[in-house]
């Protein structure tokens, strides 16, 4: 599927007030961003941001992580810390993104020397640069990084513990899928939960539904990151309703990792249609060569949405969030709002 670059609906998407549930940090930073990174630390990562487009071109899911990581190893102080937040903020809120839920993965800075206290100085200190700058609202989600194990998690859990500010809202999991079974990371969101963070893991990416079945019976899953393999289990999918355990669905990205063949192929409809509740979002936005906006065009193109549809759909993402009821409510009046005028 090619969204054509007169969709009907862009223009309405592109004005309107939107939340995004499911981001990650380091994999939103724009080429400008990477390309300041690489400058500051030369490597293996392009320093031309024309180069990066190619750089970013995955054969798998394994691939993507591992040219991730790469990028990860360029946030090495505090400062990049800063600044990759800061313009994540400010891409955000360029296409009517008023709240986020910026999913940041701690450890993977801490072990690269960075002290837990000045990471989330410099994260916090974005955040309340953009809201003054831009108007957007962000939250964090810490997650594991699957790779690293229990290990990795001990350390993701004593940063949120121990050094978490208060709009720190949830504790995730991400990385690879296969060989990283979830159960074993029960003990650390158990912890988190009896903190108050709220339990976002991902699951049903690139594995199947057992998984899913994983994060819900062992990690208490609120929300799931992906969750796309639960078309494949009937009964997962019944669940998921009745529980209203909702998906954070991200089309391109399901594509650019070989996780979905083809946009055409992508299950978000028999998901819908199956009363899943879902929201829509971008992952890692410039590594997929995406945008909130596009997704949205391409959730609106899959379940044939007029105007209405697709608010419905802006309105979902803002009730399934973590955000503060005056924020809720403070977002979905301007929905209505815009929605009523446009």
């Amino acid at each position: 599927m090619t969204v054509p670059p007169h969709h009907p609906l862009r223009e309405f998407i592109a004005g309107l007030p939107k939340a995004e549930l499911h981001v990650h940090h380091v994999g939103s930073a724009s080429p400008a961003v990477v390309a300041e990174l690489a400058s500051r630390h030369p490597g293996a990562v392009p320093t031309d941001p024309a180069e990066l487009a190619a750089y970013f071109t995955f054969t798998d899911f394994a691939h993507f992580v591992e040219l991730y990581l790469s990028v990860v190893d360029l946030v090495r102080t505090p400062e990049d810390v800063r600044s990759l937040t800061f313009g994540v903020a400010r891409d955000l809120a360029a296409q009517g993104v008023r709240y986020a839920e910026l999913t940041c993965t701690p450890e993977t800075s801490v072990i690269r020397g960075i002290a837990p206290e000045a990471y989330v100085e410099a994260i916090e200190d974005a955040r309340l640069g953009a809201e003054r700058e831009f108007g957007i609202e962000l939250q964090w989600i810490f997650d594991i990084a699957g790779e690293n194990g229990v290990p990795g998690a001990d350390t993701t859990l004593m940063v949120a513990l121990d050094h978490g500010p208060s709009s720190l809202v949830g504790f995730g999991l991400g990385g690879p899928e296969i060989g990283v079974p979830r159960p074993q990371f029960k003990p650390h969101f158990d912890a988190a939960r009896s903190a108050g963070l709220r339990s976002v893991p991902h699951a049903g990416e690139s594995t199947g539904p057992q998984t899913m079945w994983d994060a819900i019976d062992h990690l208490h899953a609120e929300r799931i990151g992906h969750g796309i393999a639960a078309v494949h289990d009937p009964r997962l999918m019944e669940v998921l309703a009745e529980r209203q355990i909702s998906l954070e669905v991200c089309p391109t990205s399901n594509v650019a990792t070989r996780c979905v063949e083809t946009l055409e192929a992508h299950p978000l409809r028999t998901l819908v249609e199956a009363g899943v509740p879902v929201t829509i979002n971008s992952d890692d936005p410039p590594m997929f060569g995406t945008t909130l906006c596009r997704e949205y065009e391409i959730a609106a193109d899959l379940l044939s949405l007029d105007r209405d549809g697709v608010a419905d759909l802006a309105r979902e993402a803002v009730r399934r969030s973590f955000a503060p009821d005056a924020t809720k409510t403070r977002i979905l009046q301007q929905i209505d709002d815009y929605a009523a005028k446009a």
